[in-house]
């Protein structure tokens, strides 16, 4: 096996074949316009290598030695199912070529080929997959999830011209704030701003998985690995190499796997579920949490080390009642969104709705701003939006809704308002969101929900 090249901007190419002097050759072929070529001389040497590293594409011999290729695709595929493979044959059989694509081959070459013909091959299965990868990307998306932020407010630009800074290197960041501040948005921003734009950025929702299942989406499982696993999948980690994943929520990270966490960010390395093969993937970790970790960790709820991995660099974002500066911007954006979404004449806010709205406190932030402004714009029948259209509590019971003292029923005041300030106590009286909950009589994904919902 041989291993060439550094920096990897076109991708990682795996051969497998047994003919070292065509290996050279296409390594040699293939580095010259920046990819980093592994090789293989063997089938079960070529296995080991797709078990153990990640590739963009995969060289097949159709006969290496006493084995077949064809034979060895659907283990290929199996143990990489992401991977692009190019059948490359001495035999140009019609039913060869069919066999190959039936089983899971994305092109065929014929020998002897050209090296314009082999880099123009995999140049297109690379384009393939970024092409798949976008697409992926774009469903899993929400609409302006990769805008761009800006900022009037100081606070706030200082926070973006640092994350600027840090994106040029391959530091890990914590995304400090309150709940719909635009961690998220900062987050897909960072990884735009980096070297590592083109390559995949991930995303995991860290309060929505079980353990069991947090550990399948991020590192992956094998076949028949557990009840319902029919197929292999890839996970995370796999799918961002080379990329960026962001953490979200990660205070909720599940504590039982936090040690596997801590391992993969070290030394870049894991296995999937029912596979013991150790796997490396490089990948930048952007992570983001509402939570005081610091107090996680003297309760013993989260890792220190794991802390220490992930607060690298540290950036708070300022809830949007101190960026006020930004409200009508945003406000705007959001309206024009969906009003272009929905096909509504909705084009402006009179100054009424504009004023209501900056009496408002905005416990939600950014998030309960661009839901307010979705229902009116659905709402209002004309171009103008009016204060009526918003769906907002009174002024100053939202303003005082943090730091009120546990008000009394019968009070003058909103349900929902009564709700979030007996959630706020509740929790903040409570050891664990678990122990919360069931003082709410409620199940941990509600208050979940909850907690998102009221920006707690």
């Amino acid at each position: 096996m041989a291993d060439e090249g550094k920096n990897s901007p076109a991708g990682r190419i795996l051969a497998i074949d047994d003919d070292r002097g065509l290996l050279e050759s296409f390594a040699l072929c293939l580095q010259g316009v920046g990819y980093r070529v592994t090789t293989a001389a063997s089938v079960p040497e070529g296995l080991k290598l797709a078990a153990t590293q990640p590739f963009h594409v995969c060289l097949l011999d159709r006969n290496i030695g006493y084995d077949s290729g064809l034979d060895a695709l659907p283990k290929l595929r199996e143990l990489a199912p992401a991977m692009r493979v190019i059948m490359v044959t001495g035999h140009s059989r019609v039913d060869d070529a069919v066999q190959a694509i039936t089983d899971g081959a994305a092109d065929y070459l014929v020998k002897p080929c050209s090296p314009e013909q082999l880099r123009i091959a995999v140049a297109r299965q690379m384009e393939t997959l970024r092409l798949l990868e976008r697409i992926e990307r774009l469903e899993r998306e929400v609409p302006d999830a990769r805008a761009e932020p800006q900022s009037r407010n100081p606070a706030m630009q200082k926070v973006l011209e640092m994350a600027r800074q840090v994106a040029r290197t391959d530091a890990n960041v914590l995304l400090l704030g309150e709940s719909g501040t635009g961690k998220g948005v900062l987050a897909a921003a960072i990884h735009d701003w980096s070297a590592r734009a083109e390559a995949p950025f991930a995303t995991i929702n860290c309060p929505s998985l079980s353990a069991e299942l947090m550990e399948s989406e991020l590192f992956g499982h094998a076949k028949g690995s557990f009840t319902g696993a029919t197929q292999s999948t890839q996970g995370r980690v796999s799918n961002a190499d080379g990329g960026t994943l962001f953490l979200d929520e990660v205070g909720d990270f599940p504590l039982a796997l936090q040690p596997k966490l801590l391992r993969f960010i070290q030394d870049k390395t894991y296995e999937r579920i029912g596979d013991p093969s150790t796997r490396r993937a490089d990948v930048r970790i952007v992570s983001a949490t509402n939570r005081d970790l610091e107090a996680m960790v003297r309760d013993g709820q989260f890792r220190l080390d794991l802390m220490y991995r992930l607060n690298v660099i540290a950036l708070t974002l300022p809830p949007l009642r101190e960026r006020m500066e930004d409200l009508e911007d945003l406000a705007l954006g959001f309206l024009q969104r969906y009003a272009r979404a929905y096909h509504l004449p909705a084009a402006r806010l009179s100054p009424a709705a504009l004023a209501r709205m900056r009496a408002y406190a905005w416990p939600g932030n950014v998030r309960e701003l661009q839901n307010v402004i979705e229902r009116a714009v659905i709402l209002s029948s004309g171009e103008v939006v009016g204060d009526e259209h918003l769906a907002l509590g009174p002024p100053e019971a939202a303003a005082g809704a943090s730091n009120d003292p546990l008000p009394v029923a019968g009070a003058p005041m909103t349900l929902e308002v009564l709700e979030r300030r007996h959630i706020e106590a509740i929790l903040a009286g409570s050891p664990t969101l678990d122990a919360a909950a069931r003082t709410l009589g409620i199940d941990s994904s509600t208050l979940y929900r909850k907690r998102k919902a009221y920006g707690l």
